[in-house]
């Protein structure tokens, strides 16, 4: 699973990258994107970042990819999105 955050300063960049996102997860928070991914996927975001981004990027800006692995734990509290398949129930 990735987990991507960004901070992007220009309304037109911000808005047409959670646009590219959106194609690969779902938005977590208003900048974080959870995006289940392969090789493929993760080598695709990272060209298109290093293509089509980084060069608008001002001292503002940022990406932030995390890469975790099958084995990490994920916890949501409130109206987080959780796509977990486990359902649990605690009364």
């Amino acid at each position: 699973m990735l987990l991507v955050s960004y901070d992007i300063c220009n309304d037109k960049v911000r808005t047409k990258f959670s646009k590219f996102l959106s194609k690969f997860g779902f938005r977590l928070q208003y900048s974080v994107f959870e995006i289940h991914n392969s090789e493929a996927v993760l080598r695709n975001i990272m060209t298109e970042i290093e293509n089509n981004y980084v060069k608008s990027f001002t001292e503002e800006d940022s990406i932030i990819i995390f890469n975790l692995s099958a084995t990490c734990k994920k916890t949501c509290y409130g109206y987080a999105k959780n796509e977990e398949k486990d359902f649990f129930l605690i009364g």
